[in-house]
C-alpha cells in the first residue's frame, strides 16, 4: 500500500458515509471496527455521514437515546464538529431522514464524492432504501478503506491495554489448554479432528472472566515431536529471524523494508530455503483480525508509526525430513507467530509472552518397549516372563515443564539411581584425583595497633598526671600501671564494670585473654602471641571525697573513663559490624538509567527485607541494564541484570501475596546489611478476618468484596505478567522470570515454620515466609533422607552441596506420605539421593565431607558405612521395651560415660590489683599485657549412639 495515495482519498471526498444494516454472517469489516473505534460498541441500523463541518447519525430511539451523551459531552466541543442525532421513522421508510442527510452532503464542498468502504456489504431494508437515495442522486464514490485503516492502526494507551489482555488471553489459552490437549492426545496415541480441538478453543475463551474489548490478538507456535537435529537447528534460526525482525520494525521504517530484512537473513544463511519462506511476515491487527492493507511484504510502502499492532508470523513450508520412514512424515512446516506493539527509538515490544525457544515446545517420545529393553539390558532378573504378554506401544510424551504423570515404578528407579551414582563417584575421584576443593582461602583479621610510634602518644595532662586517659582518635585507652601510663586498644577490653562502696569508686576493666568465651572471630587475636602473658583484669579505686581546693573529687576521672569507654566501644563495634557485612561485596556496575516513558513499571509494591524498620511502598522500575526500586521516602536499591542469579514470579493464586523475588549472584548493601535475596510484593485481599462480624452465604456485602477480591487478584497477576514479558523481552531473556510448580510442591519445615516448598525448573523455594528458602538443584550434588521409618510421621532432607566448603541444607517434618513423591521429582530431575533410618549418620557424613578428600572415599563407600549403620541401629531396643520383657539385649555396644572435666586454674596471678611487669605496651603490635597465663581446657560430655536413641524413644512415647 502506498499510504500517501490513499490518504490522497480522504482529501478527495465530499463526506464519508457509513451504512450497517443487518448480516450476522458478516465478523469482520470496517464499518463496525469504525463503529467500535468511535462509540466502543457494535450497532445494526445505523448510518453515519461525516460532513466537512458536522456529524450526522441515523438510528432508532434506543440507539439514539444511547448517542446523546456524546451529543453533550463537553470533549467534544472544540475538536468535534457539530452532531446532529436523528430517530428513524419507519412509516415513510426514512424518506424525510434520507433527504435531511442528502443536504447535509450537499453543503459538504462541492457535495458531489462520497467515500464508502466498497467491500463491506450489509443487507437490509434500510440499506436498500438508502442505496436508492445514492443511485438517483449520481455521486461518485471512492474506497476509503486503506486510508481509514492507516488512520486507525496507531493504538492509544487504552487501546494498547486492550490489546495487552487479548494477548495474554490468547497465551493462557495456548499454554493451559491447546498445548495441554495436544500432549495429552500425542501421548495417548489417539485420533482427535481438528474442528474438536478449535470448539474446545473457544469453550475456553468463553469461560474466561474479563473481557477483551473486540480487540485481536494472535499467536502461533510449532510443537516438534521427536525433531532431527537439522529441524531443531532450522527451528533456532526461525526464531532468530523473528527476534530481528522485531528489533526492525520501529516507528518511521517502512514495511517492505522489514520484510526484506527477514529476506536478506534467510538468503545469507541458507539460499536454498528463501522460496520457502512465507509471502509476507505478518500484517497489522487491532479491532480487525487482519488488516490487508498494511502487510509486512515486499510491495508494502506504509510507514510504521508508533502505537501500530501487527501479527508478526514467519514461517517456512515444504520442507522435507529426509530422516522420516513414512510418506506423511517426510514434508513438514515450521511457523511461529507472536502480536507486537511498535515503538519510538526501540524494538517492537511482545504482547504475547507464551516462550517459544526449542526446550520449550519440542515433545519427545518414547516407546514403552525400548525403556523395557534398556531394563533387560541393565538388569534382567526384574523383568519376569509373564510381563511380555502385558506390554503395550503406549508412547510417552514428557515436555520439559511438566513431569511424566506416571509414575515410574521401584526398580526403575532404583536403576537410575544406580545409574547416578556411579556417574557422582566417577567425578568425586576425578575431584580427588586434581586435589580440587582444598584451597579455601581464610580470611585473616588485621591487627589492631594503638600507637605505631611514640610521637602518636597523646600529651594531655591526664596522661602527666597518671589519669585514665580515652583516645576516641586511635580508639584507646591509656591506663596507669605502676607509674607508666600503658595504651590498650579499645579490641582487647571485653568490658568494664562501676560501683560505688561507701566512699569510694570502683572501676573493674575486663580483657579477653586465652580461656575466656570468645567469638570465633576474636580468637584469632591470640594465634601469633603463644609465648606471651595476657592481662585477665584490672581494677581501680577512687575516694569521692572532695578535699578542699579541689575542683572535683577523685572519682570524677573513673566516671569520666567509664563513659567514654562505653561510647568508643559502641563505636568500634558498630563499625566492626559494618565492615563484616561488608566483607565479599562485590562492587556493582553504574546503572543506566532509561529515559523512555515506556520502561516497564510496578507501583505501590513492598520491599523485603526492609530497609528501615517500617516497611514502605515504592515503585520498581525496569532500565537499561537494572531494575531501581525508589520508596517514597526517597530510598533507592539497585539491581543490575547480570547481577541476578536466579528470577522468580510468583501468582497470587491460593496465596496473599503477588510478589517478585531476585537471588543475587552476589550480596549488595541496603539497610545497613548485605542480602542476596531481595523480593518485591504486595498484598492481595485482607490478610485477617472479623470472626465476631455475623456471616451468611447469601450477604451481598461479602458477595461484593469476595467478587472484587477476584478482580484485583486478575488485575494484579496480569500486571505483574505483563512486567515480566516485558522485562524479558527488554533484556533479550537474559532475566528470565520462573514460576513455581504449586501441584509439585510439598510441606516441610526449612526454617522454623512448616511451609509449602515448590519446584521451579532450576530451584526449590519457599518465597511466601520470610526468611525465604531457595536452593539451586545444580549446586546439588546428593540429597540424603534421614528418619525414614514408616512408623514415624515426618522425615528430613538434607542437601549436600558439590562445594563441600558449603554448609549443608536441611528441610525437616516432611510428611512420610510425601516420600515417594519427592523421590519421583528427585529421579525424573536427574538427582541421586540416599536413605538412613536414623539422624545419627548425619554428624559422621557431614564430618566425613571434610575428610573424604584426604581419606579418598567416594559416596558408594559412605552409602555402605550408612547402610551398616543402620543395620546396627535397626537391632536396638529401647529401656522400655526390656522392662516388659519384649526384648532382648540391642545391637548396639555401650561405652561408659567419661568423668567430669577437671578445671584448670590459671597459671599466674590474677589479683585485682596490678602485681608484675608489663609487657603490654601496645605499641607497635596488639599484644596484652598480663599478670599470667591462663590455661582453660575443657572437655565436652558425650554420649553414644544408644543413649541418643533412648532418648528419642522417650520423647516419641511422650
Amino acid at each position: 500500500m502506498n499510504s500517501d495515495e490513499d490518504l490522497e482519498n480522504i482529501h478527495k471526498v465530499d463526506a464519508i458515509v457509513v451504512i450497517v444494516g443487518q448480516d450476522p454472517d458478516v465478523v469482520y469489516s470496517k464499518t463496525t471496527a469504525l463503529q467500535t473505534w468511535l462509540f466502543g460498541y457494535e450497532m445494526t441500523d445505523i448510518m453515519i455521514v461525516l460532513c466537512h463541518q458536522s456529524i450526522h447519525v441515523l438510528a432508532s430511539k434506543k440507539k439514539v437515546d444511547f448517542l446523546k451523551m456524546i451529543e453533550s459531552s463537553k470533549e467534544n466541543e472544540e475538536s468535534v464538529p457539530p452532531i446532529t442525532l436523528l430517530v428513524r421513522d419507519k412509516t415513510d421508510k426514512d424518506g424525510a431522514n434520507f433527504e435531511t442527510l442528502r443536504t447535509a452532503i450537499a453543503r459538504s464542498r462541492s457535495g458531489k464524492t462520497i467515500g464508502e468502504f466498497t467491500k463491506d456489504k450489509f443487507s437490509g431494508e434500510f440499506v436498500d432504501e438508502w442505496k436508492k437515495v445514492l443511485n438517483s442522486q449520481n455521486y461518485e464514490t471512492l474506497d476509503i478503506s486503506s486510508a481509514l485503516a492507516y488512520i486507525m492502526a496507531p493504538k492509544d494507551d487504552h487501546e494498547i491495554a486492550l490489546l495487552t489482555k487479548a494477548a495474554a488471553l490468547s497465551s493462557d489459552i495456548y499454554a493451559k489448554y491447546l498445548r495441554e490437549e495436544i500432549t495429552e492426545i500425542i501421548d495417548s496415541d489417539k485420533k482427535v479432528k481438528h474442528s474438536k480441538l478449535a470448539d474446545g478453543v473457544e469453550q475456553a475463551v468463553a469461560n474466561k472472566k474479563y473481557v477483551k474489548g473486540s480487540y485481536c490478538s494472535n499467536i502461533v507456535r510449532t510443537l516438534l515431536v521427536n525433531p532431527t537435529d537439522e529441524q531443531k537447528s532450522l527451528y533456532e534460526f526461525l526464531v532468530e529471524v523473528q527476534e530481528s525482525v522485531l528489533e526492525k520494525l520501529r516507528d518511521g521504517v517502512r514495511l517492505s523494508d522489514v520484510y526484506q530484512h527477514a529476506i536478506d537473513m534467510v538468503s545469507k544463511h541458507d539460499k536454498s530455503i528463501v522460496d520457502k519462506m512465507t509471502k509476507n511476515i505478518g500484517f497489522a491487527m487491532g479491532l480487525e483480525f487482519r488488516e490487508g492493507s498494511l502487510l509486512l511484504a515486499p510491495k508494502s510502502n506504509a510507514i510504521a508509526r508508533k502505537g501500530m499492532v501487527f501479527n508478526v508470523s514467519i514461517g517456512f513450508s515444504g520442507l522435507q525430513n529426509k530422516s522420516a520412514s513414512d510418506a506423511e512424515g517426510k514434508a513438514y512446516a515450521l511457523f511461529i507467530g507472536d502480536t507486537v506493539v511498535v515503538n519510538e527509538g526501540s524494538a517492537a515490544n511482545l504482547l504475547t509472552p507464551s516462550k517459544k525457544k526449542l526446550k520449550n515446545i519440542a515433545i519427545i517420545l518414547k516407546d514403552d518397549d525400548q525403556e523395557s529393553e534398556e531394563e533387560e539390558d541393565v538388569k534382567p532378573e526384574i523383568i519376569k516372563e509373564e510381563d511380555f504378554g502385558n506390554r503395550g506401544s503406549r508412547r510417552t510424551a514428557l515436555v520439559d515443564n511438566k513431569l511424566r504423570n506416571e509414575s515410574t515404578t521401584e526398580e526403575k528407579r532404583k536403576i537410575h539411581q544406580k545409574e547416578l551414582s556411579e556417574n557422582l563417584n566417577e567425578s568425586a575421584r576425578a575431584r580427588l584425583a586434581s586435589k580440587a576443593g582444598n584451597n579455601k582461602e581464610e580470611s585473616h583479621k588485621k591487627s589492631t595497633i594503638s600507637y605505631k610510634n611514640m610521637n602518636q602518644m597523646p600529651k594531655e595532662p591526664e596522661v602527666n598526671d597518671l589519669k585514665i586517659y580515652v583516645d576516641k582518635k586511635y580508639e584507646t585507652v591509656i591506663l596507669p600501671i605502676f607509674g607508666i601510663p600503658v595504651p590498650f586498644h579499645i579490641s582487647t577490653i571485653k568490658n568494664i564494670a562501676q560501683s560505688v562502696e561507701g566512699d569510694y569508686t570502683y572501676l573493674r576493666i575486663n580483657f579477653f585473654h586465652p580461656g575466656a568465651t570468645l567469638a570465633k572471630s576474636d580468637s584469632a587475636m591470640f594465634t601469633n602471641n603463644f609465648d606471651s602473658t595476657f592481662l585477665k583484669e584490672l581494677t581501680y579505686r577512687s575516694t569521692n571525697v572532695k578535699e578542699p581546693g579541689e575542683i572535683s573529687a577523685p572519682s570524677s576521672n573513673l566516671n569520666t573513663a567509664f563513659r567514654l569507654i562505653k561510647e568508643v566501644q559502641k563505636k568500634f563495634k558498630t563499625r566492626e559490624a559494618e565492615e563484616r557485612e561488608k566483607e565479599g561485596i562485590v562492587k556493582q556496575d553504574t546503572l543506566v538509567l532509561s529515559q523512555n516513558k515506556g520502561n516497564p513499571k510496578l507501583k505501590d509494591l513492598y520491599i523485603r527485607p526492609n530497609i528501615i524498620t517500617k516497611r514502605i511502598h515504592g515503585t520498581l522500575e525496569a532500565h537499561a541494564n537494572g531494575f531501581r526500586f525508589t520508596s517514597i521516602r526517597g530510598d533507592r536499591v539497585d539491581i543490575l541484570y547480570n547481577n541476578i542469579k536466579h528470577a522468580f514470579f510468583q501468582p497470587c493464586d491460593g496465596e496473599m501475596l503477588i510478589l517478585l523475588h531476585f537471588t543475587l549472584k552476589n550480596a549488595i548493601m541496603f539497610g545497613k546489611k548485605k542480602q542476596a535475596e531481595v523480593q518485591f510484593y504486595t498484598e492481595v485481599g485482607e490478610i485477617t478476618t472479623d470472626l465476631g462480624k455475623h456471616q451468611h452465604m447469601h450477604d451481598r456485602d461479602d458477595l461484593a468484596a469476595e467478587q472484587a477480591e477476584r478482580e484485583l487478584r486478575q488485575k494484579l497477576k496480569t500486571a505483574f505478567k505483563t512486567f515480566c514479558d516485558k522485562v524479558e523481552q527488554l533484556t533479550k531473556q537474559e532475566v528470565e522470570f520462573d514460576t513455581p510448580f504449586k501441584d509439585l510442591g510439598f510441606p516441610g519445615v526449612p526454617n522454623r515454620s512448616i511451609v509449602l516448598l515448590q519446584p521451579t525448573s532450576g530451584c526449590l523455594v519457599n518465597l511466601t515466609d520470610w526468611p525465604p528458602f531457595v536452593i539451586t538443584l545444580e549446586e546439588v550434588e546428593l540429597v540424603h533422607f534421614e528418619r525414614v521409618q514408616f512408623h514415624l510421621k515426618n522425615f528430613d532432607m538434607i542437601f549436600v552441596f558439590k562445594d563441600y566448603n558449603r554448609k549443608i541444607s536441611m528441610v525437616n517434618a516432611v510428611p512420610m506420605n510425601m516420600l515417594d513423591h519427592v523421590k519421583e521429582w528427585l529421579n525424573e530431575s536427574d538427582f541421586s539421593e540416599d536413605s538412613a533410618v536414623t539422624e545419627s549418620e548425619t554428624e559422621e557424613s557431614e564430618n566425613s565431607l571434610g575428610s573424604s578428600e584426604e581419606s579418598g572415599k567416594d559416596w558408594s563407600e559412605l552409602e555402605e558405612e550408612a547402610a551398616a549403620a543402620d543395620k546396627t541401629h535397626s537391632d536396638f531396643v529401647d529401656d522400655y521395651t526390656q522392662r516388659k520383657g519384649k526384648g532382648g539385649g540391642g545391637g548396639s555396644h555401650h561405652r561408659s560415660k567419661p568423668p567430669p572435666p577437671k578445671m584448670h586454674s590459671s597459671m599466674g596471678s590474677s589479683k585485682r590489683s596490678s602485681m608484675g611487669s608489663s609487657k603490654h605496651s601496645s605499641m607497635g603490635s596488639s599484644k596484652h599485657s598480663s599478670m599470667g597465663s591462663s590455661k582453660h581446657s575443657s572437655m565436652k560430655r558425650g554420649r553414644d549412639g544408644r543413649d541418643d536413641h533412648r532418648d528419642k524413644h522417650k520423647k516419641m512415647r511422650k
